[in-house]
Order: structure tokens, then sequence, then C-alpha cells
């Protein structure tokens, strides 16, 4: 029988609610890069760029859309998806490619400061603080999340941007590679988190045990998959396990 000896996490909406956070940052930073690209071309007595929020919001999204068809490599690494769209999409509305690089790099800045203002759920920082008591913890996103200046960090010392790898979960790449930094083995390790085919198929498919944040009751789960419908419920998971682990049936 094998003790449980870490735990990595999945980031948005698990540990927190995200859909408004990028609502947020998609909007504000493509509307901070249009306003503060007004008022300098305005201080250089320079015409406006012939971009709107809406329609060059809509142009932007686009680009990150045929970019990622044309490089499918990178489909995965958000940043650069977007960092690449708005060069070149300032650059044919006008500036010099020097000028769209300073701009589009500027305007990604932006974008890693707004996307950082997550919150919590209430729970998250006092469960993560008592399980690094007991457990190895790591994250594996596939989101494009500062990962050292998110609020949960310093909880976090193995944090995997599975983007930046160029192999976005349900890539079993990102899983492997933060249980070699870890040096744990997948049946040693426990992931968390939301998604169906992002989290639970790939971890549980590497021999991991998993738990499934989901409202969904009614869809049969595979052996070492739990299913709680909120993150503050994970200790009573755990609890279950380790009592079956040392009635000798941990496995399950």
């Amino acid at each position: 029988m094998t003790m449980l000896q870490a735990i990595t996490f999945d980031l948005d909406d698990t540990l927190w609610d995200n859909h408004g956070v990028m609502a947020r940052t998609e909007e504000g930073h493509y509307r901070w890069l249009l306003e503060a690209l007004e008022t300098w071309r305005g201080v250089r007595q320079e015409k406006a760029l012939a971009l709107s929020h809406e329609g060059g919001g809509l142009d932007y999204l686009q680009r990150r859309q045929q970019l990622a068809k044309e490089v499918p490599e990178r489909r995965g690494d958000f940043t650069w998806l977007r960092l690449r769209a708005l060069e070149a999409q300032l650059e044919d509305a006008g500036l010099h490619r020097s000028a769209a690089l300073m701009w589009a790099s500027a305007a990604m800045n932006e974008f890693h400061r707004l996307r950082v203002q997550v919150t919590p759920h209430p729970e998250a920082a006092g469960l993560l603080a008592a399980l690094a008591e007991r457990y190895q913890l790591a994250a594996i996103t596939n989101g494009n999340i500062h990962l050292k200046r998110q609020p949960l960090a310093g909880y976090f010392p193995v944090a995997i941007a599975a983007g930046e790898l160029l192999a976005p979960k349900p890539d079993p790449t990102p899983f492997l590679t933060a249980l070699s930094r870890l040096n744990v083995a997948p049946e040693s390790a426990m992931h968390v988190g939301d998604s169906w085919q992002e989290d639970v198929l790939p971890a549980q498919q590497l021999g991991m045990h998993v738990v499934w944040i989901s409202e969904a009751e009614d869809q049969p789960l595979p052996p070492r998959v739990h299913r709680i419908a909120h993150i503050k419920e994970l200790p009573s998971v755990l609890e279950k396990l380790e009592r079956h682990h040392s009635g000798g049936v941990y496995s399950h």
C-alpha cells in the first residue's frame, strides 16, 4: 500500500472562480491599450489608429485563434498567442514595428496585472497551509496567470504552466513534470481540479488519485476518482483515504 505524499492543484475554477476575472482582464487590458495609444499618439500629434474597442477586440480574438491553428504547438501558450496577435494587429494598423512590439508588451503587462487579481475561495489559504504540513504541494494550470504573483503562490513551491511547456492538459507532460520535481510516483499523488477532460482523465490514467470538483452527481466515476462540490470538502476525502489506507484498501 502506498501512502499519499503529494497533492497537485488546478487553479482556475478550483481554488477561485475565474469567469469574472477573465472577463475583466480581457476587456480591461485592451481598453487600456487603446486609451494609452490614443494619448501617446496625441502627444506626438499623430492621427489616431483606426482601432475600436469592439472591432479591434474581435480582430484580436480572431488573430489569436488563427495563430493557434497555424502554430498548433503553441495553442496552449496563451501569453505567446496574445503577444504575437497584438504585435501583428498594431503593425497592420500603422505602427512602426518597434512601436508595435513596445505597446504589445505593455498591454500584456497590464493583462497580467489584471489577471492576478483573483479572489481565492475563503477556505483556500487555510486549507493549503494545513495540507502543506503533511503533503508536498504543486500547481498545474493551463491558464496564463503569473504563477509567482497569484495570491496563493506561496503554497506552491512547484508550479507548472502547461502552455509554456507546449503541452497543455490533458497532455500528461505537465503532470509528469510536477511529479518529477516533487520526486513522487503517480500512485503516491493526488490531483485536484474541475475539468473532467483536462484534470480527471489524464491524472487518473497516470495512476494518480483524483478529486473532481463538480456539482454533477449522476456520472459514474472510475477508480481512484472522488467527486466534491467545493474545495472545502477536500479534507473529508483525504480522511477517508487515510482510513482506507490504514485498513489496507487505500488503492480504492
